[in-house]
């Protein structure tokens, strides 16, 4: 049994480890009571107030060192400042903060009063705030004040019945309150007038599906402990290092790696607030800021591989990871030959945290997502229910009949029809598919729905299908992908126009910069057809898989 140096794993957290480090078993404890911000970050910050917690690298290239002291200050300011403007337990806010410093202030903040925080993309545009707002009942909405984000937001705003409190990042703008100025306001420890832990709801996140608008995934105070297998057995951080994950804080993903697990295991996390990927300048931060782990999708790895990297100083570099999508063998081998690291893939959704994966002790092959790991009960059946054999697709599942593993989701929020469809006769069943070889290793093949993975982004069609029919002659659209060489899948629109219309070139010019126009860049058709009549079910629905 291994105990850390300090308090973490004897609170919260047993391990049973063989060989080396191998993780056999793992047994949280406590968790009926536990609250990251205040068991991890303010225990970090008096144990060790000096001790790095992040290096924040601003878009024009200025240096933060935040410590766990600072941490635990500044969330203590963001919570008293959140009550303050009326902000109570199990209130909703939303966070559209792409990967400013204030994100982590605002979310540990969020933890400490109680309230619930909604990670959200800037990538956004008004009809997708709408539809959120009313979705999940938002009270508050911290906002970035780049580019036109906040516009964007006032638009969504304008449309919606209930009052949102929206408050600004980086910035002043009429009518709304300021954050960085608010937080300013308050000193000392915050203690909340009722302890926010355990069972209650902490966190949600939106995800994305092919038969409606997005649903809304809820998870309670323990899901950061779930985290602590991410960090530590497959991002493999060091207490000693710098971990850096890709990801924007609008996504699942960043939880993942910019947060919950790394702190878990007192590593510090590395954030670069970037506008949009280079794969150049995310080589040169690696190399000039000695980042000793490294998680990114498929994507990135595939747009890095293509670069010169004997320009780049890598001798600090020491374990690499993916997720996200499908990892090509072709930059697997590529990567491996050039720097010497194999890529350790893994698995998980937005409802749960990581379920299968290359662990600490596990070797990689090429094209497998690696094992079960210990905390998920995890089997593949065929559509009958039945478990296949080894080789054979099947469904993958969570057993969840003697035991709920911590970090899976608490259900979809105010959908009781969709959680019961996902997750019924002790089974939740995450619609993505696979096979197991006979050494227990899973090999993805793909989801059993439509949704689309493009660039490391989870992307409902329906979404993109209800703007395209706004267009006044479009009959009727659906919206598929196709294999592309650097995006992983790009997104294809195949249109029914109107009697009348001629689908010509300069048609889909117009209906992609209507689209880019109307929704998220990453989300709008590369491609367009015209079609004549789109494949439907005797029920009448568009079969997606024929187009």
């Amino acid at each position: 049994m291994e105990k850390n140096r300090h308090f973490i794993y004897e609170t919260y957290i047993d391990v049973q480890e063989d060989g080396p480090g191998v993780l056999q078993s793992i047994r949280f404890k406590n968790t009926e009571d536990f609250n990251f911000a205040f068991d991890i970050v303010d225990k970090l910050a008096q144990e060790q107030p000096d001790k790095l917690a992040m290096l924040h690298i601003a878009k024009n290239k200025r240096e933060r060192r935040l410590t766990f002291e600072d941490m635990s200050k500044y969330s203590s300011k963001a919570a008293a400042y959140f009550e303050s403007l009326g902000i109570q337990k199990g209130d909703r806010v939303m966070l559209v903060l792409k990967r400013h410093y204030q994100f982590w202030f605002a979310i540990l903040g969020l933890h400490k009063l109680g309230a619930v925080a909604i990670p959200a993309t800037n990538l956004m545009k008004q009809q997708d705030f709408e539809y959120r707002f009313k979705a999940a009942g938002v009270k508050a909405i911290v906002c970035t004040a780049d580019d036109d984000v906040a516009y964007q937001v006032e638009l969504a705003l304008e449309n919606t019945e209930e009052t949102i409190i929206p408050i600004i990042v980086r910035g002043k703008r009429e009518g709304w309150e300021s954050f960085d100025r608010g937080i300013q306001q308050f000193n000392g420890p915050f203690i909340p007038k009722e302890r926010p832990c355990g069972a209650d709801p902490s966190i949600m996140f939106f995800t994305s599906g092919t038969t409606g608008y997005p649903k809304i995934a809820t998870h309670n105070y323990k899901y950061p402990l779930g985290h602590f297998i991410t960090a530590k057995y497959w991002h493999q951080v060091d207490p000693d290092g710098l971990h850096f994950t890709l990801s924007d804080t609008g996504w699942g993903k960043a939880l993942w790696g910019k947060l919950y697990g790394q702190w878990l295991c007192e590593a510090p996390i590395f954030t670069y607030d970037m506008d949009s990927f280079d794969a150049g300048e995310m080589l040169d931060m690696i190399s000039r800021h000695k980042i000793t782990t490294f998680c990114a999708p498929p994507t990135a790895y595939r747009m890095m591989i293509k670069k010169d990297l004997s320009k780049y100083d890598f001798s600090h570099l020491k374990h690499v990871t993916t997720a996200g999508e499908a990892l090509n063998a072709e930059v697997f081998n590529q990567f491996q030959k050039v720097l010497g690291l194999s890529l350790h893939e893994g698995f998980g959704q937005t409802e749960m945290t990581l379920a299968i994966g290359t662990l600490k002790g596990t070797e990689p092959r090429a094209g497998s997502m690696g094992k079960a790991t210990p905390v998920y009960d995890i089997a593949l059946l065929d559509e009958k229910g039945r478990p296949v054999p080894p080789g054979e697709t099947g469904e993958i599942v969570i057993r969840t009949d003697r035991e709920i593993p911590i970090g899976l989701f608490d259900g979809y929020y105010r959908n009781e029809e969709m959680t019961t469809q996902a997750w019924h006769d002790g089974i939740y069943h995450t619609g993505d598919t696979a096979w197991k070889d006979e050494d227990g290793y899973f090999w993805y093949v793909g989801r059993d729905d439509d949704v689309i993975k493009s660039a490391g982004y989870r992307i409902g069609p329906f979404e993109i299908e209800s703007v395209l029919m706004e267009l006044p002659y479009v009959l009727e659209c659906g919206v598929t992908s196709v294999h592309g060489k650097i995006r992983g899948q790009v997104i294809k629109a195949c249109i029914v126009l109107i009697d009348g219309v001629e689908g010509t070139d300069d048609l889909k010019k117009e209906i992609q910069r209507y689209a880019r126009k109307k929704m998220a860049h990453y989300k709008y058709p590369r491609i367009i057809e015209f079609w004549e009549e789109l494949p439907k079910t005797i029920s009448g629905k568009i079969q997606h898989n024929k187009l």
